[in-house]
């Protein structure tokens, strides 16, 4: 489940508003050396992610002009998202389909934490591995 990856993790999350300034959000991106953020409105509800990807684009698109433009201008508004009560293999399938790399975790339409396709395949990896180790456990003693 989600909530797994999120109790290992911590339910912290990077977030900024609307107006922060694209520059403002690239700089924080490569501080926290994290590869998107979420854009919260001021009650903090999740109104869109802003990734490295959303960022680059902008720019190609404008110019330099675009780093003092808006994170909503940029951002990805229609959020795919998961729910702590989600399987990580029901949440891959969905990041692969959908070909993101980030997906934030709601619950009760509050903002709860956040999950790469990292952290969800390192977390399929180690239950592969747990069975594995179960598996020869269970042959050795049988």
């Amino acid at each position: 489940m989600i909530a797994s990856i999120l109790a290992g993790k911590g339910t912290a999350v990077v977030s900024i508003s609307p107006e922060t300034t694209l520059t403002e959000a690239a700089r924080l991106l490569t501080e926290r050396r994290i590869g998107a953020v979420a854009v919260v409105d001021p009650v903090g509800a999740l109104a869109g992610i802003l990734s490295e990807r959303d960022i680059v684009r902008a720019v190609a698109a404008q110019g330099a002009a675009a780093l003092t433009a808006p994170a909503s201008s940029a951002m990805t508004a229609k959020v795919v998202t998961a729910e702590p009560g989600d399987r990580i293999d029901a949440a891959l399938a969905r990041m692969t389909d959908r070909r993101i790399r980030h997906l934030p975790v709601v619950q009760d339409g509050r903002l709860v934490g956040f999950v790469s396709i990292g952290d969800l395949v390192k977390a399929q990896i180690d239950m592969a591995l747990a069975e594995a180790d179960a598996m020869r456990a269970y042959i050795a003693t049988g």
